[in-house]
């Protein structure tokens, strides 16, 4: 395969800046076509960006003979639905994160991708940014010393500043995304613990609907131990007043700490009394980095930068959080 020609299903939101131009900025990659329900949407979108074809159906993106890579970037409840159908069609996927609602709908969407030898790729597109890369380089140097503990947290108003507030909140119906803005914001952290640290040993946490002002949990908790025996905390709140809005990770080890946000762009390093921070400037498009290696694993030119089996851990890790027993507060 030379040429890698890009089909974008769900052409809304997150791919305007995000992903949708970045594909016709890395070589041997072109978005030829797009496919929203919303023919007008479709058609506008089509225009903006000069995109060659527009469709209102999926049908007729996977049938487009030109395209030979779907990029599937609906909510989380079709993911799995059009995975299949792109794969069936003989096609490269991309999958935007949370890969799907569940850890059930993921190892469906391996067994699909295994039996037919595709290649899919999910779309944890912060491992292949320079900031996150920095902080791995920091931790395989050992420059903290021995990593003890990890605590996240993303604590956020009723109204997220980090989440598109312009376009229907599916992400607050549970049968559509999975849960509620945990869902949402939570695998990028997670992602990158696991992309850090390795496999884990065991996990567990507990969500509830403090608020009540949707039918989703608005407040998660959860602990992971990884087989290096390197433990993370993490606390999600989306329920908090705005003057208490965080979003942090600390990393400490036996001889400092690395101090980071996961939306942010600087990253802090202490040992004993000396700090040094150092700024990031984030990719114009933030997933061309993920997508230059995408379209070179595509090609056969490098390996998978993150895999469906891979996504399978992180949504374990985010059942076991949010599927928790009964607390009796209701």
């Amino acid at each position: 395969m030379t040429a890698i020609k890009w089909g974008i299903i769900g052409c809304g939101a997150v791919t305007e800046k995000k992903s949708g131009q970045a594909y016709n900025k890395i070589d041997d990659s072109k978005l030829v076509a797009v496919m929203r329900r919303d023919a007008e949407k479709a058609a506008d979108y089509a225009q903006r960006h000069h995109v060659d074809r527009w469709y209102s159906d999926a049908d007729g993106l996977l049938n487009d003979p030109e395209v030979n890579a779907v990029s599937i970037a609906t909510p989380p409840d079709s993911h799995l639905e059009y995975a299949k159908r792109a794969i069936a069609k003989g096609l490269n996927v991309y999958v935007e994160k949370p890969v799907t609602r569940n850890a059930a709908e993921a190892q469906a969407m391996a067994d699909a991708v295994h039996a037919a030898n595709a290649k899919l790729t999910v779309a944890h597109y912060r491992r292949a940014l320079p900031m996150f890369l920095h902080v791995k380089k920091l931790i395989d140097t050992n420059t903290i010393g021995d990593i003890r503990t990890v605590q996240i947290r993303m604590w956020q108003s009723q109204r997220p500043i980090l989440v598109e507030q312009n376009a229907p909140n599916w992400r607050l119906q549970p049968e559509v995304s999975g849960g509620g803005y945990f869902h949402d914001l939570a695998p990028h952290q997670l992602d990158l613990m696991l992309y850090f640290f390795g496999e884990p040993a065991v996990y567990s946490g507990y969500s509830l609907n403090q608020g009540e002002f949707s039918p989703a949990d608005d407040h998660v908790t959860g602990q992971i131990i990884f087989k290096n025996k390197i433990v993370v905390d993490g606390s999600w709140c989306f329920n908090v007043a705005k003057t208490e809005i965080t979003d942090r990770c600390e990393i400490v080890g036996t001889n400092g700490k690395i101090t980071f946000p996961f939306f942010g762009n600087f990253v802090t390093c202490k040992i004993g009394e000396e700090e040094e921070t150092v700024d990031f400037v984030q990719p114009e498009h933030i997933q061309q980095p993920m997508i230059t290696k995408i379209v070179s694993y595509f090609k056969g030119e490098g390996p998978n930068p993150c895999t469906i089996d891979e996504a399978i851990v992180l949504m374990k890790i985010m059942d076991a959080f949010t599927n928790s027993n009964d607390l009796g507060l209701s």
